[in-house]
């Protein structure tokens, strides 16, 4: 498996965790007190980290910071966007694509040899 898969797929990983660290609280504990949504999201955040660093660590060795973290941004819009319609039953926004034609943007220019 080349370094830039490897890279893609942790960090897919990484995100789904961070997503749900940072998002799920707004729906599953509403009524509890922030803290103890701030509790449980940095339990879920440990894990976000423990795949985020390693995946950070192996794409380093083939791509750039910026190129690192274009593609962070790619992969965070593309579970996001998921995650926010069919978890979090919003609805889907043309905005999602505009900017994730912006974000194509961004890979062509960080990515360009």
């Amino acid at each position: 498996m080349t370094v830039i898969i490897k890279t893609v797929l942790l960090l897919v990983c990484s995100n789904l965790f961070m997503t749900f660290a940072w998002y799920a609280h707004l729906k599953n504990m509403s009524a509890k007190p922030w803290f103890v949504a701030a509790l449980a999201s940095w339990g879920i955040a440990f894990f976000e980290y423990m795949i985020q660093v390693p995946a950070n660590r192996i794409g380093y060795t083939q791509l750039s910071l910026a190129q690192l973290k274009i593609l962070q941004e790619v992969i965070t819009l593309s579970v996001f966007v998921p995650f926010s319609i069919l978890y979090m039953k919003e609805g889907f926004k043309l905005d999602f694509i505009w900017a994730g034609l912006c974000l194509v943007g961004a890979v062509y220019f960080m990515f360009r040899t």
